[in-house]
């Protein structure tokens, strides 16, 4: 594992962060929380430090599970949770952040972002509440998740942002353009969501013949004439893979890794054997012909999708 700065904070963390969004119940094949708990342990005893939650998953289950895993080793992990767009007026975000603090079973939240941006609640008594957690040792970075260059420079107007959550993979490369130049520009880290795009980059329903029988058939990406624009991707990827003996995912997640100004990569599974393949992105090194093979090969099927 590797691991990285965040932001101008004084934490590290790794470039594999466990995702604990599906901890929290809802539309994926869910198991027992002990059965979580130990997925959780067994990241850490591999190197993965960084574990991400959010009050909304499952009604703060998520966080529940997360606490009781890790409280035992609170000195080792990094806590990244969330405040849900509804809660940011000033007296909501100090609530949200003492009933994630007890899931949590901790006393401080090591990365505390806005989850969503909400554009009827001033961003500015949002980042004022955040800088009073601050001030009290309750948080100890600060962040923002899917927000825009615009909505970061509004909150920085208030107070110093270390970190941006947005969703990117290779079918997902809207930030590329003016949002990773902007954080590079001010010292933010980039921990990146859906890296295989809810599983479409695993090369499992292009190669592998899966089906989709869940949430998912809804998704633009997975509909029939979709998965026909992006075999030509896929198809690399699964030539990479097998000149690296890896697998899909990793080539996904390596390739997000390997644009700068990503500092880590989020994600998040209930497999054993999913997670011990992906976290092996993290020591994927590609070279400058194949991450250009499939920069070129990505813009070219994006560009077939959005036809």
């Amino acid at each position: 594992m590797k691991y990285e700065t965040l932001g101008s904070s004084s934490l590290q963390i790794s470039r594999i962060v466990h995702g604990c969004m599906e901890l929290g119940g809802g539309p994926w094949d869910v198991r027992t929380d002990a059965e979580n708990a130990a997925l959780l342990r067994a990241a850490l005893e591999h190197g993965v430090t960084a574990f991400d939650t959010a009050e909304s998953y499952g009604g703060g289950h998520s966080e529940e599970v997360v606490g009781a895993a890790l409280a035992p080793v609170r000195d080792k992990v990094v806590l990244c949770t969330k405040v849900s767009k509804e809660h940011l007026h000033r007296a909501d975000v100090l609530a949200a952040c003492e009933g994630s603090l007890r899931r949590l079973k901790t006393d401080y939240i090591d990365l505390y972002y806005v989850h969503w941006p909400n554009p009827d609640i001033d961003i500015g008594e949002t980042m004022e509440a955040f800088n009073l957690l601050k001030a009290q040792g309750k948080i100890r970075a600060i962040g923002v998740s899917n927000f825009s260059v615009e909505q970061m420079r509004a909150a920085q107007r208030y107070a110093k942002l270390d970190a941006l959550q947005p969703e990117y993979n290779l079918l997902c490369r809207g930030i590329e353009a003016d949002v990773l130049p902007f954080c590079r520009e001010n010292g933010i880290s980039i921990l990146t969501y859906n890296s295989i795009a809810k599983g479409i980059l695993s090369g499992a329903f292009h190669l592998g013949g899966a089906r989709v029988t869940d949430f998912r058939t809804a998704k633009p990406l997975f509909q029939e004439a979709a998965l026909a624009e992006e075999l030509p991707l896929i198809e690399l990827m699964r030539d990479i893979a097998q000149a690296h003996s890896v697998s899909l995912a990793q080539v996904a997640i390596a390739a997000s890794l390997a644009r700068p100004g990503v500092t880590a990569t989020i994600v998040g599974t209930q497999n054993p054997a999913h997670f011990l393949d992906n976290i092996q992105a993290a020591d994927l090194s590609l070279s400058g012909e194949e991450l250009r093979a499939i920069d070129e090969t990505s813009a070219r099927v994006l560009r077939a999708l959005e036809a």
